[in-house]
């Protein structure tokens, strides 16, 4: 069996893994990525697309999220990749939703200097796709990018190797690792630093750490429209009052428990069900539509079209669009760690686990491995 080698191995081409082989690429250090699939099909291909800073709480998370949209803008450009600097609309439809909107713009000084809340007349002027019946208002926020995550995840694997000769083993699983060691199946490589971003897939290497950290996994199922006719374009991603109680960015508001006791009492099957709506576009023209949140470590893997339904029924009380028919239905996995933003694990020296950023890869993942890098 031969034996290769390189400074840094990564194992695993989502975004997570994609962000760590860059990281260390741009370093000037010689990089081998591993992917037991043909191509990576995990949650980094199945989601909204969104690097969504606004959903971060004010601090480190925030600053990582800033971080990583400048990243993105970059590698973007390089690498020929569809991203637009499109920003976001929280909509407002009740007295109870404007109040956390406007609470979180009073209390967050980082906020102050992105965002704004817009009238009625200015969010539909700023948007064509907002609903203005019932309109209160909205929190417009300019740090939101949307990139297509089918394109670049396809795409970044062989820009790395193009741009930063990083050598790319597709379909090739790691057996296991006893660092410098990495052993697959047909050969053996040697690296100083090894970073496992395995996803989903806790059971591979190092089940044991996983299980300890107490990490799980969070099924969710989305739906894409076919593309819009006439070269449509959505402008700014929206969102409404249901997205305020998911990110933590607005945990912090008293006026949230109002906003939470109303909608467990109006929308029991949305609470039951951890829904809340994102639109977003493809570079195709297409909506990504979603999404709802089951968590656990096995997952039935059939999707339910009552919940399907209710995600559309919410949509189109805020927002409109040429059309609304649908192409596809999925579901995705990903990790998650309850009460924490990501796991770091150092189960051997010279080998670290990152893992369970619950969601916010797309966002995180590249101010992330910046960070890993440099320590």
């Amino acid at each position: 069996m031969n034996t290769f080698h390189a400074d840094v191995a990564v194992v695993g081409a989502g975004i997570v893994g994609l962000a760590h082989a860059y990281a260390a690429a741009r370093r000037g250090l010689r990089v081998a990525l591993f992917e037991r699939s043909e191509r990576a099909v995990g949650a980094s291909i199945r989601n909204f697309g969104l690097i969504w800073p606004i959903g971060q709480p004010a601090g480190r998370l925030f600053e990582r999220a800033l971080h990583s949209r400048r990243i993105w803008l970059g590698v973007s450009r390089d690498a020929g990749l569809w991203c637009v600097e499109n920003g976001s609309l929280h909509l407002a439809y009740h007295p109870d939703e404007l109040a956390v909107l406007e609470e979180y713009l009073e209390t967050t000084p980082s906020a102050r200097e992105t965002c704004a809340l817009l009238t009625p007349d200015q969010t539909t002027e700023r948007s064509h796709a907002v609903k203005r019946d019932g309109l209160r208002g909205a929190l417009w926020s300019r740090t939101e990018l949307n990139v297509d995550p089918r394109q670049a995840i396809r795409t970044l694997p062989g820009w790395l190797e193009r741009q930063y000769g990083v050598t790319l083993r597709f379909a090739a699983p790691v057996l296991g690792i006893a660092a410098p060691v990495i052993e697959m199946p047909a050969e053996r490589w040697q690296a100083e630093r090894i970073f496992v971003c395995s996803g989903a897939d806790f059971e591979t290497l190092f089940p044991r750490e996983y299980a300890a950290a107490g990490i799980t996994r969070c099924k969710l199922q989305m739906l894409r429209t076919v593309p819009q006719p006439d070269g449509w374009q959505l402008g700014p991603s929206l969102c409404a009052g249901l997205t305020l109680l998911h990110y933590r960015a607005f945990a912090h508001c008293a006026a949230l428990p109002a906003l939470r006791r109303r909608i467990e009492a109006e929308m029991p099957f949305y609470v039951q069900h951890h829904i809340h709506v994102l639109l977003s576009q493809t570079a195709l023209g297409e909506l990504t539509i979603g999404d709802h949140h089951e968590y656990g470590h096995t997952h039935d893997p059939f999707e339910r079209e009552d919940i399907n339904q209710a995600i559309l029924r919410y949509l189109t009380a805020f927002a409109q669009a040429p059309t609304f028919a649908i192409a596809e239905r999925w579901h995705g996995i990903y990790p998650i760690l309850p009460g924490q933003t990501d796991l770091i694990l150092h189960p051997q020296p010279g080998v670290v686990i990152v893992n369970g950023l619950g969601g916010a890869g797309m966002t995180l993942a590249f101010g992330l491995a910046e960070e890993n890098l440099s320590a």
